[in-house]
């Protein structure tokens, strides 16, 4: 393993070389590079969510270049190396886990191994002078997982409705409010509105204990099979979707719906 990034490290070492190495590697900041670290996790998410281990292994690996890349940046810069990293990650691990690696015999349950992990986080924030409850909540998250972690970190000091029948009520008062400002015709304003509206679907799947990126992309894969559905339909009769109508993909939908239930009942 040890030989094997030791290699990775020096093939990154050879493309940042401003005598002979790629130009498109050489010009990279970490600004520039940060997109496509954010891609590639996404594309290993993908890999997972298909059960496709081949394209995984692929995958992973360029996320750890992504990691190596970074890491070389900083290393030409004086801030640290690739193994600065990765002891920092393996003190990390040592330090919230000290039912494992150190004096804590008791082995906890999920639910008070949670809460000590949380207690362990919340020493760190305190050590890196972050007092507030959500002072390090990654700003380059996406936005709907960030608002869901946003109202968690809120709803462990309290600050939380106790049930989803509070959040059904502020979805629809936030519903009602983007209906006004539609009809008010305020782009500006139905902007905010749409936002506070999405920002309650977070907390909602977080009331749900569901991940609502995980549950978007979920509704992504379905809305592209159902449509799928319509253009193979259509296309039997040597036709588009352009050369269709709302009324006939509505009912090809609706065919494309039921012939998954009837997929999933026969399974």
């Amino acid at each position: 393993m040890t030989q094997s990034v030791d290699r990775l490290k020096e093939i990154m070492v050879r493309l940042r070389d401003p005598n002979g190495g790629c130009p498109w590697d050489v010009e990279q900041t970490f600004a520039t590079i940060a997109p496509y670290t954010i891609e590639e996790a996404y594309e290993v998410a993908d890999a997972i969510e298909r059960a496709d281990m081949e394209e995984l292994k692929v995958e992973l690996g360029d996320l750890l270049f992504q990691v190596v890349f970074h890491a070389r940046m900083a290393e030409e810069a004086g801030h640290f190396a690739f193994d600065d990293v990765a002891d920092a990650m393996a003190d990390k691990l040592i330090r919230r886990h000290p039912h494992v690696f150190g004096e804590e015999d008791a082995k906890p349950s999920g639910s008070a191994q949670k809460a000590r992990w949380e207690d362990i986080k919340a020493a760190e924030r305190q050590a890196k002078a972050q007092h507030g409850v959500l002072d390090d909540v990654p700003v380059g998250l996406p936005a709907l997982t960030r608002a869901a972690k946003l109202t968690k970190r809120a709803g462990r000091v309290g600050f939380d409705w106790p049930s989803t029948d509070e959040v059904f009520d502020k979805l629809a008062e936030e519903v009602e409010e983007l209906r006004v400002e539609i009809a008010a015709g305020d782009k500006d304003k139905a902007r905010e509105e749409l936002g506070d509206l999405l920002f309650v679907v977070a907390n909602l799947a977080r009331k749900l204990e569901v991940e609502p990126e995980d549950a978007l992309r979920a509704a992504n894969a379905k809305f592209i099979r159902r449509f799928g559905f319509i253009e193979a339909a259509l296309a039997k009769d040597g036709r588009t979707p352009e050369q269709s109508n709302l009324a006939e993909m509505d009912a090809l939908w609706d065919a494309a719906k039921a012939a998954e239930k009837a997929a999933k009942g026969a399974g």
